[in-house]
């Protein structure tokens, strides 16, 4: 699969693949217990953001199903890291993929994950050659449900108390694009 070109610029955003000098960044946004609540992890301690920050550096590329691209979200105007957006090889043989974010509460509400989603989409299909690009969220988290909508995903499954997560039974809401979707809405 070919390597995408970094970094990927947006009118407010420049999605760049994360640095040594990220940790800061990357503690003070997954060291929060509002950015985790919806994510597969508790809030990290400042070994586990050192240790998240070493895989995400090398995190660039797609080479084999389950491998992902994971940038920093740099605000334009302040350089400031105010977020990450991830772009993940599902399946090699079918070109499907999964895109993600997460958003520092200091600048939600503001469309940058819509506008962040949508440059990891538009790369997913212009330089990736994927067919299909679904993304997954708790149902309660209604932003998230809100900027897949936004990006002009499909709903296409909900499922119930699939998963057992942080002590609670959590549900599951998948939302799809496909190419020819983009493209058609593109024009």
């Amino acid at each position: 699969m070919p390597a995408p070109t970094f970094p990927l610029k947006t009118a407010r955003l420049i999605l760049r693949p994360y640095q040594a000098g990220d940790l800061e960044a990357i503690a003070d946004l997954f060291g929060r217990e509002d950015v985790c609540r919806y994510l597969m992890w508790r809030p990290m301690d400042a070994e586990q953001a050192r240790s998240l920050l070493e895989r995400r550096l090398r995190q660039t590329r797609i080479e084999a199903d389950g491998d992902g691209i994971l940038l920093a979200a740099v605000a334009a105007d302040t350089g400031r890291t105010i977020g990450e957006f991830m772009l993940r090889q599902a399946s090699m043989t079918s070109r499907q993929g999964e895109v993600g974010w997460s958003i520092h509460p200091d600048v939600q509400g503001l469309g940058l994950a819509t506008e962040g989603a949508r440059e990891m989409i538009r790369m997913g299909f212009d330089q990736l050659g994927l067919h299909r690009i679904a993304a997954e969220c708790d149902p309660r988290n209604v932003a998230s449900v809100r900027v897949m909508e936004r990006l002009g995903m499909r709903r296409e499954a909900h499922f119930v108390e699939n998963e057992f997560l942080k002590g609670e039974w959590v549900g599951s809401t998948v939302y799809a694009l496909l190419e020819s979707e983009w493209r058609h809405a593109a024009r």
